[in-house]
């Protein structure tokens, strides 16, 4: 509503309703006008219907929104359903232009505000999670692994006779699978096993990039985020090495914004040593559908190189996503969420300690990893003699029972990824002392999910080291799912004594 219909309405109801209205709605016009103005993350979360004032003002803004407007091109922003039209707030242009994800398109200035605004709160969150000294990202409406692509692709252009990527060994196929899409060979590093902790060998990175000489080498991929009892990279060190060396360091930072310890490590690295990019997931970190990550970093430029590797104009449905739940926690909002998945962390640790020691195994010691944690199943696998396959029965009747992302590591399994072949395969390391179960304290996660996952995860374990239980009997459970969900939750047996 407009100034001018303001005053036509205090012609038809009483002025004082109508003057009422009228400040409400500028109220939202002022939290929007300061929002464009200073182009930073607000600290309160915005309710719904401003965010959806503003982005019912940037679609009115883009050309296929014009009234009368006649498309006489091959991209007009026609949409032919209206529930699709609905579904992205009729911002149907996109984003970029063909030579340049962040360019502005003359078509789609509403579209074009969006993508700058999305990529500047990005950067505030990276800043806020721990990255203080980021000077750039990029919000790209890709996942985690093509963004590692463009990235890698893009220090290709500096670095035209480089061909060999050295990757410290982290068993997630797309991490692999980005260095081969991108053209590169991989030279695989395997960690070195401390405790229970597997890590980073320096030592090994530093003779490889010797070995093959450091003008041949790419980069160093390493990561942040990963299933114990893998923990992060040595990034300190790998930063001050390709420092000396003149060689790019790229981190693979997927879920690892929701970690201070993760964040801190990068700021650290970029500190005392070389960081050229950090790539981290949108779903992961942020709670929105998969389909977009952030690449950030600490030259501008080079991140701006990014951006224009990008072939052609790209959907804005990822930063549509993003835009609005950052707009809806706002930075207080995003701080209380990363509080309480510090607290689910450690209630956690200390329910999966109690369950794996009621059943003879015990948690793996991998306090370097933030996110995930790790039983042992080494009392499961010798009481049934159990081969790989069997070990992975328990994943399944985990699965069976509704409980999703945990995994199930057995030892000497092994994976082959495009002719190269992976011994001890899940587990990071070709021989890791026993088979284990993994599960993540994830951003969003409750402490009633834990105790739900601790309730199933007791119940499971019950099959596998109850007296009598034979294979068929566990296939038998896995297949069948036992009993139903109801029946598991309503059993008290199953209950974990706190």
């Amino acid at each position: 509503m407009f100034s001018g219909s303001f005053e036509a309405c205090g012609n038809i109801i009483p002025a004082s309703y109508v003057q009422q209205a009228r400040n409400a709605r500028k109220s939202r016009e002022n939290q929007i006008r300061i929002f464009l103005e200073h182009r930073k993350w607000p600290s309160e979360g915005w309710d719904d219907t401003s965010i959806e004032l503003l982005l019912q003002e940037l679609s009115i803004m883009d050309s296929n929104n014009f009234p009368g407007n006649v498309g006489a091109g091959e991209r007009e922003g026609r949409v032919i359903s209206s529930l699709v039209s609905r579904r992205h707030f009729r911002l149907s242009h996109g984003i970029g232009r063909s030579g340049d994800i962040t360019a502005v398109q003359p078509k789609a200035a509403g579209s074009s505000l969006l993508m700058k605004l999305t990529n500047c709160m990005a950067l505030d969150v990276i800043k806020l999670a721990g990255v203080r000294s980021a000077k750039a990202c990029l919000v790209l409406p890709v996942a985690t692994g093509m963004s590692m692509v463009m990235t890698l692709l893009t220090l290709k252009q500096q670095r035209p006779g480089a061909k060999f990527v050295i990757w410290p060994r982290i068993d997630q196929k797309s991490c692999f699978k980005c260095i081969l899409t991108a053209g590169f060979e991989p030279v695989i590093v395997e960690n070195v096993l401390e405790g229970d902790e597997l890590q980073t060998d320096l030592a090994a990175v530093e003779r490889k990039i010797k070995d093959l000489g450091a003008e041949n080498v790419l980069c160093v991929f390493t990561t942040t985020s990963c299933f114990a009892p893998r923990i992060p990279d040595r990034l300190e060190e790998v930063a001050k090495l390709c420092k000396e060396q003149n060689v790019p360091h790229v981190v693979n930072n997927a879920y690892g914004v929701q970690s201070s310890k993760c964040m801190h490590l990068i700021q650290q690295a970029a500190r005392i040593g070389r960081v050229d990019a950090f790539i981290q997931s949108t779903d992961k970190n942020f709670l929105v559908p998969v389909g977009g990550a952030i690449v950030a970093g600490f030259d501008g430029s080079f991140i701006d190189a990014v951006s224009k590797t990008y072939p052609g104009r790209a959907s804005a449905t990822p930063s549509i996503d993003l835009f609005i739940t950052l707009l809806s926690l706002g930075s207080v909002g995003y701080q209380q969420l990363l509080q309480q998945r510090k607290e689910v962390y450690s209630y956690l640790a200390e329910g999966l300690s109690r369950v794996a020691e009621s059943h003879g195994e015990r948690l793996l010691v991998t306090k370097s990893n933030p996110i995930s944690l790790a039983i042992s199943l080494e009392r499961v696998t010798k009481a049934l003699e159990l081969n790989a396959a069997g070990v992975t029965q328990l994943g399944s009747m985990l699965f069976t029972r509704c409980v999703s992302g945990a995994r199930v590591v057995p030892p000497g399994s092994t994976k082959e990824i495009n002719g190269y072949v992976f011994t001890g395969w899940g587990a990071h390391a070709k021989n890791y002392r026993c088979a284990y179960l993994t599960a993540a304290a994830a951003i969003g996660m409750t402490k009633a999910e834990v105790d739900t996952f601790l309730k199933r995860l007791d119940k499971c374990l019950s099959k596998f080291t109850s007296k009598g239980t034979t294979i068929d009997e566990l296939s038998s459970h896995c297949e069948n799912g036992e009993e139903k969900e109801a029946d598991i939750e309503n059993k008290d047996n199953s209950t974990v004594n706190r």
